[in-house]
């Protein structure tokens, strides 16, 4: 009898499971359950109910199963990873009291400033605690409730994040990990404790509100008896401590030791390394992050990446093939075209009021092709913003490890190693938050057996690089992107106080 594990990837768009073999480290079934946004919220505003993601990941892993054949006494652990930084408010009864406000949600800025005015100033917040208070961050959306809807905010028993509402599906336990924890801006980040400081100045109530925290390689539970007759599996399914997408990535990439980066490109951007100690920024730009292997992940997010690639193709009709011939014709640089792809505000760099711009649209490069080509280059080098910013704190890249949807592409990939003027390789598994979501249950599931082992150990032993999609950087159009990165970054800090004077216009008009 085979002993298999699942990988649940609950996403901002999707939810994706993987079936994997735990002895060989194959995916045997694999599914997808999409979703969209709540329409009709006001500008800034993402809100997705948790019950989307329950009924996705029920419907996903059903079928994942089926595809893999699968009896129900073959699953022996699940892992759960889950969009970061997602509000999800239960009252006492443990029942969700309103839509959960995401990571994108960027209506919460003036509650930040709140907070840290109350901690002392930036400085001050991030010696509390090591990061910034974001909007893409938990801790305002809490705040934001207390300010916009007191009476949902008095029936506030429970904060959860979305993988945290999962799990709770799963188990009936309440917990975070640190890895994800550290991602609400709640967490003392150095001590992997909850912030008296920062609990206060938003609720003096809230500790009360705050889940128990615990390891990330410790298991949170076994499935209970409703979930599984739902799922048809056995009740003896152990429920490992999952985490957040970057967090179960970095574990799906094999970046469980220092020295390899991954860098997603999906809707949004991240970039972050393994670390065998707190990397803190002070001004705040890259997250200090706790991972989910009980090691530090210092990040950077962008919020715009395949959003504004997806633009550009579906204005113009394309499917992706010939999205990618249009721009593999148009050389490094795109003529001067320049895109700054902060569509709906930004957060490294931290603009939440941020718009798209084009800059420097000419007779000779406003064609298709260009437009293409500058809108890869653009997201990339927002990426590159904060992966110059890592290496200034002692992050440097020997290898980036490239997922999610931009990886697909040859082009982009050229584009990467040349931006980011590194070897780009990509996964066998491109799935990255899912496989390190099931890996992750096989390390808890192996130590629950009474097995030393070690994460490194087994993302050794799986994580497999498809040696064919290894992109290098070529020394002529990394120079050209040093020149250009070096305009994108001037033009950013130019329009910042344009960007703020642009949205009051829009909420006026």
């Amino acid at each position: 009898m085979r002993t298999l594990l699942a990988g649940i990837d609950s996403g901002t768009q999707s939810t994706k499971v993987l079936i994997v073999d735990a002895k060989n480290g194959k995916v045997l079934g694999s599914a997808s359950q999409g979703y969209d946004l709540i329409p009709g919220l006001a500008p800034g505003a993402k809100e997705q109910h948790p019950h989307t993601w329950r009924e996705a990941a029920a419907k996903a892993l059903r079928t994942a199963l089926r595809q893999a054949k699968a009896s129900p006494s073959e699953l022996k652990a699940i892992g759960v990873s889950g969009q970061q930084h997602g509000f999800v408010p239960l009252d006492e009864a443990g029942e969700v009291i309103r839509p959960a406000k995401l990571w994108c949600d960027t209506s919460t800025a003036t509650e930040c400033e709140e907070i840290m005015e109350k901690l002392g100033g930036l400085k001050s917040t991030i010696r509390a605690i090591g990061n910034a208070v974001l909007p893409g961050f938990t801790a305002s959306k809490i705040l934001w409730l207390k300010k916009n809807e007191p009476k949902n905010f008095k029936r506030l028993a429970t904060v959860l994040l979305p993988h945290d509402y999962l799990n709770f599906w799963l188990t009936g336990e309440k917990a975070m990990e640190y890895g994800d924890a550290s991602g609400t801006a709640l967490l003392d980040v150095k001590k992997r404790k909850w912030s008296e400081a920062m609990l206060e100045a938003i609720d003096p109530e809230l500790a009360g509100k705050l889940p128990r925290l615990i390891s990330s390689d410790l298991p949170l539970g076994k499935i209970q008896a409703a979930t599984a007759r739902e799922l048809d599996v056995n009740p003896d399914v152990l429920v490992s401590a999952g985490g957040g997408d970057n967090m179960m990535g970095a574990i799906g990439t094999g970046n469980t030791r220092e020295g390899v980066i991954t860098a997603s490109f999906g809707t949004s951007g991240t970039i972050y390394a393994c670390a065998e100690k707190p990397v803190v920024d002070p001004h705040g730009e890259i997250a200090a992050f706790c991972d989910s292997t009980n090691r530090w992940l210092p990040l950077l997010c962008t919020m715009n990446v395949t959003v504004a690639t997806e633009m550009v193709r579906n204005d113009f009709g394309w499917t992706h093939e010939h999205y990618e011939r249009e721009a593999k014709h148009i050389p490094a640089g795109s003529h001067g075209l320049l895109l700054l792809p902060y569509l709906e505000g930004e957060r490294t760099p931290n603009i939440p009021a941020g718009t798209g711009v084009w800059l420097g649209v000419t007779p000779k490069n406003f064609e298709s092709g260009h437009y293409a080509r500058a809108a890869m280059e653009g997201v990339t080098m927002g990426m590159n913003y904060g992966l110059r910013r890592l290496a200034e704190l002692g992050v440097k890249p020997t290898q980036i490890r490239a997922t999610g949807g931009g990886a697909k592409s040859k082009l982009w990939r050229q584009i990467m190693a040349d931006v980011f003027n590194t070897e780009v390789v990509t996964l066998k598994v491109s799935e990255g938050a899912a496989y390190g979501a099931a890996l992750q249950a096989l390390w808890c599931w192996r130590q629950h057996q009474g097995e030393k082992i070690s994460i490194s150990e087994i993302t050794d032993q799986f994580v497999e690089l498809n040696s064919g999609e290894t992109a290098l950087p070529d020394k002529a159009s990394a120079e050209v992107y040093r020149e250009l990165q070096e305009i994108q970054d001037d033009t950013s800090l130019a329009l910042r106080n344009v960007f703020e004077k642009h949205r009051q216009f829009v909420l006026k008009h």
